[in-house]
């Protein structure tokens, strides 16, 4: 057919390509499409009813204009057509390739111009080996789609045509190819083009036929295997049956239902496990559920509900037993006496929830352990430090992927009783964030009044928690809410003194280490001098463990020397610096010359008591008052209050208020990188203050403490005994200290009260008149009391 221009009715199609030669049904449906189907039937006679066919570049177009089809298409004939309520279905014949132009008309159909393009021919040798691998890779896709009959249908279909141009087009019809595969094929402007785009697109779909037959034989030989396993599943348990066995499911099951009857459990939790149990046999063993239902029955049947130990209330076997592993801590060990005798006089009495807060060291946790052991309960340590999700205290739901209880039904459920002494570590140390708060849920836990019917996530029956004797720990109360703390009795176990300390190295410690050393008291003597100069220069802290490593440190040292001499050496004061290094630490001892304008104080530290010297200077009236040494908001402002006081009884101390107002004044504290705060040091810069205004020293052999006001009142402070063991270390024997804080002193070890003088006032001029000798001798200023500020 010679080349020629003209126009004919265009028909876009979706997803299909028409080939020349080739007759394919087309199913019209849209209003546009029909109607140029009809155009083409009524302009055309029998034989030639002729419209062009183009394909879609994006499929979903609906209403495609000439931009939206491809410029090279298929001018066909019609060869059947069958109307519908829907639309018709048209048999068509290829006839030749066109390229299209411009549309020339839209509605109610579209109309283009065409240019017929030439027809393919031509061979080679190349032409000729491009056909038979096309032919062999089509023949391959057509026996992995169907090993049947897919090469004996591939041979109707394909190998029966002669002309090589017909059967790519055939193939390329038949293969399921994308629709811009099919139409690079129909564009191919040679022979040689055509068949190389149709064996590099064979050479594709031959691979994806592949790898879908083997994904398709792999889930069907699963799902055989899966098949094979339950019917050979079902016939074992027909045979066991048959032969009178159970199955390990059903023995399991069995053995959790004679459990259950056998376990004495309350009506709610035994109606509970009672339907756990029915729904439990029902299931299959490889259900998910089945291993959740057997571990959920399992915690049912090993909670102690009814399970209790009994106490032991021989008070003088259980103080014997907490003065054998404890020196000192008379408060706690009277507390815990305490307990033990209401608990005879009245066993159903709710166990006390205690709170032992203190410094590091001193014996928090080792004595909840010799209070579980004096009144024979099990013992069950809970670490809360980092602690930041709720569910690791109430448990999580069944519902989740490994699911557990909480840490205190687990703690429960170790001890094997309903009343063990359970110990809440480093409470103030709980985290909080997205995943909730968990000093929330220990709200409930340690109330009384709520935790007799605990409810466990993951359980979800009501435990009683109420006879549970709950001791919590804490280095400080500042991070613990306050409805929390309202919930706990507090103990407060201060720092323990030298001279406790040199008893618990001589009870405790030594022997100890001794023994972990693999020593004997032959070879291992350590004197008391020798203690306590280990624990006045190689320590300080509030409790013992830095000591009891230090001890370490030396009996290791002996056991080296032993095994090297044959000898060991003698442990005494001055062997101590070649065994454990150089003296960490030099107390401050008590000044001997004190120029005025120089106090001492008391303050009050995490590693116990320190003396605190507070210096004041008088400077230029520009500066007023300088405040150095790393003090805090507090400490700053008692020394100011300390300076207006002072300035208003000015006269009544005999001091020139002009002296004040005409100088400014510079107050520090040494050990300037040690922050330092709090109101007690109050009385000692009011006294170092006083001093340098009047140029008179201070007592050397005094220490103060205690609070201030304005009007010249000394308020009580805390930490006294700390302070006063302080002072006695140093050497200091008089201590000024507020009177309300008298009840303290019945804390101190006797040695350091027999041998201290206390000085107790409420006014900051007796503080005065008693640091301060030559004070009195001053005669007031006359004139008006109250200086003008």
């Amino acid at each position: 057919m010679a080349e020629k221009q003209t126009t004919y009715p265009v028909l876009p199609l979706k997803n299909t390509v028409v080939y020349p030669q080739l007759a394919v049904p087309l199913a019209v449906g849209r209003e546009k499409s029909l109607a140029a189907v009809e155009a083409a039937v009524e302009e055309g006679n029998d034989d030639d009813k002729v419209f062009i066919t183009v394909a879609q570049r994006d499929p979903d177009t609906e209403e495609p204009s000439r931009q939206d089809l491809f410029d090279v298409g298929t001018l066909v004939t019609i060869r059947r057509m069958e109307r519908g309520e829907n639309g018709a279905q048209v048999l068509v014949q290829g006839m030749q390739r066109v390229r299209i132009g411009e549309a020339v008309q839209n509605e109610p159909y579209m109309r283009a111009g065409c240019t017929f393009l030439p027809e393919l021919a031509g061979d080679g040798a190349e032409v000729d080996a491009l056909v038979r691998e096309i032919l062999d890779t089509a023949r391959k896709i057509a026996q992995v789609l169907d090993p049947t009959s897919g090469a004996r249908v591939f041979h109707q279909l394909v190998e029966s045509l002669k002309d090589p141009v017909l059967q790519v087009y055939r193939i390329a019809s038949l293969a399921s190819l994308e629709v811009d595969h099919q139409q690079k094929i129909l564009e191919a402007e040679t022979t040689l083009d055509l068949m190389r785009r149709m064996h590099s697109t064979l050479t594709h779909e031959l691979q994806v036929s592949e790898l879908r037959k083997e994904i398709a034989t792999q889930a069907q030989s699963d799902m055989e295997q899966q098949q094979k396993e339950h019917v050979l599943r079902t016939q074992k348990r027909a045979i066991e049956q048959a032969l009178g066995e159970e199955s390990p499911e059903a023995a399991e099951a069995a053995e959790l239902r004679r459990r259950l009857e056998e376990a004495d459990l309350p009506e709610l939790v035994r109606e509970e496990a009672e339907r756990e149990c029915k729904r439990m046999e029902r299931m299959s063993a490889n259900a998910a559920d089945f291993q959740v239902a057997r571990t959920y029955l399992e915690l049912i049947l090993e909670l102690p509900w009814k399970v209790s130990t009994g106490d032991d209330l021989d008070l003088k076997k259980a103080h014997e037993i907490l003065d054998e592993d404890h020196f000192g801590l008379e408060d706690v060990k009277e507390r815990i006496l305490e307990f033990l005798a209401v608990m005879k006089m009245n066993p159903e009495a709710k166990a006390p929830i205690l709170c032992f807060v203190g410094p590091p060291g001193v014996g928090k946790t080792s004595l909840g352990q010799s209070i579980a052991r004096a009144i024979g309960r099990k013992f069950e340590r809970l670490s809360l430090g980092g602690l930041h999700d709720e569910a690791e205290l109430r448990g999580h739901r069944r519902t989740y992927i490994g699911a557990m209880p909480g840490r205190i039904l687990q703690a429960v459920r170790r001890a094997g009783a309903n009343n063990p002494l359970i110990m809440l570590d480093e409470v103030d140390k709980l985290g909080r964030d997205f995943r909730g708060d968990p000093t929330a849920a220990l709200m409930e836990i340690l109330d009384p009044s709520q935790n007799f019917e605990f409810r466990d996530n993951y359980l979800n029956l009501p435990f009683d928690l109420s006879k549970v004797f709950f001791i919590t720990t804490a280095n400080s109360l500042e991070t613990i809410p306050r409805a929390l703390l309202d919930r706990m009795e507090l103990l407060e176990l201060s720092g323990y003194s030298h001279a406790e300390k040199l008893q618990i190295a001589k009870r405790y410690l030594t022997p100890r280490q001794r023994k972990e050393a693999g020593l004997d008291e032959t070879q291992f003597q350590v004197g008391d001098d020798v203690l306590m100069h280990i624990i006045q220069r190689y320590t300080r802290e509030a409790g013992v463990r830095e000591l009891e490593r230090t001890i370490g440190r030396l009996a290791r040292k002996v056991t080296r020397r032993i095994l090297e001499d044959e000898q060991p050496p003698k442990v005494d004061d001055k062997s101590l610096t070649e065994l454990l290094g150089p003296e960490r630490f030099f107390p401050e001892k008590a000044r001997r010359d004190m120029p005025p304008g120089v106090a001492a104080g008391l303050a009050w530290t995490e590693a116990g008591g320190d003396v605190l010297y507070v210096e004041a200077a008088l400077v230029q009236k520009d500066e007023k008052v300088i405040l150095t040494g790393h003090l805090g908001d507090v400490m700053q402002e008692s020394a100011r209050a300390a300076r207006s006081h002072i300035w208003s009884a000015a006269r009544k101390l005999g001091i020139d208020p002009d002296t004040i107002s005409n100088n400014g004044v510079h107050i520090h504290v040494p050990a300037g990188a040690v922050p330092k705060d709090g109101p007690s040091a109050g009385v000692t810069m009011a006294t170092a203050l006083t001093s340098a205004y009047t140029g008179l020293p201070v007592r050397n052999d005094i220490a103060m403490t205690g609070e201030i006001t304005l009007s010249g009142l000394v308020l009580p402070v805390g930490g006294i005994k700390e302070k006063i063991l302080a002072a006695h270390r140093a050497g200091i024997r008089t201590i000024i200290m507020p009177r309300e804080n008298e009840h303290d002193l019945k804390k101190l070890p006797d040695q350091a009260r027999d041998e201290m003088q206390f000085i107790l006032v409420d006014q900051v001029d007796e503080v005065l008149e008693n640091a301060i000798p030559g004070l009195a001798k001053l005669s007031p200023l006359t004139g008006p009391t109250q200086a003008k500020v």
